[in-house]
């Protein structure tokens, strides 16, 4: 049967800290090479969750190292990525998306690599099984896909005047991008919403489908999930409140950075679930032997500073449901 992680869990895990340190002091230590899908500011909250996994017995700058190596969001990247922390001779390699997680198997069939994707495992090929994994990878799995249309509901809750929305998705991610737009739009027709469908793939798409955005006098925004829109935070947080246009998001960094919402799997959680089986791998256990565990938790984030600089007042409902509050 699939883990599912709970609460006391992560509340007994016990922590390393997870920053780079100099090559000579990590020469006779095992060193996590972590593979992000952004950059390392985007990425900063993996390797703090990281850190907060329980890493028995390990501690950062004495007996354990992380190298951080960062996609900035562009996918092709992954394989040299890969290459560099196997040439460098990690212990194991700790993958943040479903490309890296692909690049790492394709990349290494000896060093142990622990994923946190938001798609199923098995239907990649990345592993045999949920419960034996085989071979040399395992991790953790987040809700990804079947959280969209629920970010559409609560930005409606928000704004519900609105009858137009816009949905932003990555067309070169087209398997991730078309889930997700055809669950929004079934759930924009039981909201009698008309919701209109963007894209962006570069800095410039991303500008481009702003100045879309205004000519359709969309209500408001929501931003699917994406290692490519996760690294380009500054720019979508920026447009937003320069636009004045009400946006929900696909990962807490988001509202954390002024955004308007979040709606998404808790990723720390996740990462920190990355930990725990880091750590155990450099205790000898087997990857093939790890059961991938199935992280069921979401968060719901408002950033109620942004939403007073729009002039919108959250229902006490929102609030309710909320499981952070910035103020």
């Amino acid at each position: 049967m699939t883990i599912i992680i709970g609460r006391r869990e992560l509340i007994a895990a016990l922590g390393i800290a997870a920053a780079t340190c100099p090559l000579a002091a990590r020469a006779q230590m095992p060193v996590v090479g972590l593979l992000g899908p952004g950059s390392r500011e985007s990425d900063a909250f993996r390797v703090t969750a990281l850190s907060q996994g329980e890493q028995a017995g390990y501690v950062e700058g004495e007996t354990v190292a992380v190298e951080y190596r960062g996609g900035e969001g562009q996918f092709d990247r992954f394989p040299a990525l890969v290459a560099d922390l196997v040439r460098r001779q990690v212990s194991v390699i700790a993958t943040g998306s479903t490309p890296a997680a692909r690049a790492a198997k394709a990349g290494t069939t000896t060093v142990p690599i622990v994923f946190s994707i938001a798609s199923d495992p098995v239907q990649l090929g990345l592993i045999a099984s949920l419960n034996r994994p085989g071979g040399n990878l395992t991790g953790v799995t987040v809700l990804g896909v079947e959280v969209g249309s629920k970010r559409l509901e609560l930005l409606h809750e928000l704004v519900p005047r609105a009858t137009v929305m816009a949905l932003l998705v990555n067309p070169t991610n087209s398997s991730l991008a078309g889930s997700i737009s055809r669950d929004a739009q079934a759930a924009a027709r039981i909201l009698r919403l008309q919701l209109h469908v963007l894209r962006a793939s570069t800095e410039r798409e991303i500008d481009a489908a702003f100045a879309t955005l205004l000519q359709l006098r969309a209500g408001g925004l929501v931003v699917s999930s994406d290692t490519f829109f996760t690294s380009r935070l500054q720019q979508l947080v920026a447009l937003a409140l320069r636009h004045a246009v009400p946006t929900i998001f696909h990962a807490r960094q988001f509202a954390a950075a002024g955004g308007l919402m979040s709606y998404a799997a808790s990723f720390a959680t996740a990462w920190r679930q990355v930990g725990v089986y880091c750590g155990r791998i450099l205790n000898g256990e087997n990857p093939a032997d790890l059961p991938v565990v199935r992280s069921t938790k979401v968060e719901l984030v408002i950033n109620l500073k942004t939403a007073e600089a729009l002039g919108l007042t959250v229902p006490p409902t929102l609030l309710a449901l909320a499981d952070e509050v910035i103020e």
